[in-house]
């Protein structure tokens, strides 16, 4: 089996984030970039596998600057076998939809039977390029999965819903995310250090995918948080029972 999982660098969620003013995009400092924690669990649920079949093929795949190679070479490290870094400057600030015809042209030839990703990225928390690259790539898509199967026919899982549990599954090849149910990720070793150098790294521009680098939304306009104001104050008089209630209703909290 051939697996690919979609990782991404994103700002460490331990420090603040910050919206640089002059290109309305993330401040994505080289040095505090780290392996989004949910594609680290879809790396993990990928390694599971080949834990189980040596002959299991796991690819890690990414579009970012220079620094998401460092990404990459940690995902190696763990035990992925090889990656792809779409690298670009012209895809600098690129949105979703440029971002998601890009991923589509890098994985459209690589045969894969699986693709894993997770649900949301913190940095964009969108939650939408999975089910556009389904689109592009026509192949099934089972979205936020909370535990997931896979054997020789197919993959199924489940995945919770305010409506309850829904048991979902596709054939091969198919595309899946995973939420934060999945297990963390495991901790490199000092043998899959010293491998990762050696495992090989495709670098692919824009041009190579045959992809225009242009993105059809930008943004116009950024607004600092607005300060929190201070809550309502019910002070008990005899009716505190009453007002609480009203304002609950008011805000269809009950």
């Amino acid at each position: 089996m051939k697996i690919v999982v979609l990782i991404k660098a994103v700002p460490d969620t331990a420090d603040e984030r910050i919206l640089d003013p002059q290109t309305y995009r993330v401040d994505r400092d080289a040095s505090d970039q780290i392996i989004d924690e949910i594609t680290e669990r879809a790396l993990e649920l990928a390694l599971s596998v080949k834990d189980r079949d040596k002959t299991t093929e796991v690819i890690v795949a990414t579009m970012g600057p220079a620094h998401a190679n460092k990404a990459i070479r940690k995902a190696l490290s763990m035990g992925a076998d090889s990656g792809i870094h779409v690298l670009d400057d012209a895809l600098i600030g690129a949105d979703l939809v440029l971002t998601a015809a890009t991923l589509a042209a890098a994985l459209r030839d690589l045969g894969a039977e699986l693709i894993i990703a997770g649900n949301e990225s913190t940095d964009g928390r969108a939650g939408m390029l999975p089910a556009m690259l389904s689109e592009h790539l026509g192949l099934p898509l089972l979205g936020s999965l909370t535990t997931a199967e896979m054997s020789a026919q197919g993959i199924s899982g489940q995945r919770q819903s305010e409506a309850g549990t829904q048991e979902v599954n596709a054939a091969y090849p198919a595309i899946i995310t995973v939420t934060e149910r999945f297990a963390e990720a495991r901790f490199p070793n000092f043998k899959g250090i010293l491998g990762a150098k050696r495992k090989p790294v495709t670098t692919k521009s824009a041009a190579e995918l045959g992809v225009g680098a242009r993105s059809l939304s930008t943004v116009a306009q950024i607004l600092p948080r607005p300060a929190r104001s201070a809550g309502a104050k019910i002070i008990d008089d005899g009716q505190g029972a009453d007002e609480l209630i009203t304002f609950l209703t008011a805000r269809h909290l009950i």
